[in-house]
């Protein structure tokens, strides 16, 4: 579950007063809105990268407004990916797993299982420069759900993809959803996308979120 409570959020002339909406457990939420309102700022504050002015930002039970990122139990895929240039992509999906310090057998495993999941047991030590924007995309969407969040967060995770590559990643994201029950709150653009993917839609409009039947 996700709970925005009344977040006022600042950077420098930008500024979101009084945010509130929430998303139920095991939910798929997309958020909606023009350009530079303010969706991905949601997200960050969500992930813990942005600071909260006021407010709450409760996740399952837990109110996590002034939490580091790593103690929240969210994965976010940003709209750039961000995938480390210097680590294959086996190091991709063990990175949060090591922070963590698990034993290697059990990270060993969990690669496998994401490898599995996401259809990428082939590029497990291919450089992130050697892959294609597909491929990339499984990547960081692995890398993301690595430490098992109850919360993911997607940024317009399919907008660089063509046509058949956003089909094919349409799917792969409704059987994660399928089969991890992660929450996900999932910023896009495109009405076509929130239809298909998302049982829970909300608009962002002049600072404040609605949430819309469909």
């Amino acid at each position: 579950m996700i709970v925005i409570d009344k977040v006022t959020l600042e950077q420098g002339d930008f500024e979101l007063n009084a945010v509130d909406f929430q998303l139920g457990k095991g939910e798929y939420g997309v958020l909606m809105g023009r350009s530079g309102c303010g969706k991905t700022t949601i997200l960050e504050a969500v992930c813990g990268l942005r600071h909260v002015t006021s407010g709450r930002i409760l996740l399952g039970d837990l109110e996590v407004t002034d939490l580091p990122p790593a103690e929240r139990g969210v994965g976010y895929v940003p709209q750039d990916r961000a995938l480390f240039p210097s680590m294959i992509v086996r190091e991709q999906l063990a990175f949060a797993l090591v922070l963590r310090k698990l034993p290697q057998d059990e990270i060993s495993e969990r690669i496998n299982e994401l490898a599995e999941l996401l259809g990428i047991k082939d590029l497990l030590d291919r450089d992130p420069g050697k892959l294609s924007g597909g491929e990339a995309q499984r990547v960081a969407l692995g890398r993301a759900l690595a430490h098992r969040p109850s919360v993911l967060c997607l940024d317009e995770p399919l907008s660089a993809l063509d046509e058949e590559l956003h089909e094919e990643m349409c799917g792969l994201i409704e059987r994660v959803h399928q089969e991890t029950g992660v929450t996900i709150l999932h910023v896009t653009h495109s009405p076509s996308e929130a239809k298909r993917l998302a049982g829970c839609h909300f608009l962002m409009v002049d600072g404040k979120v609605e949430r819309m039947e469909g």
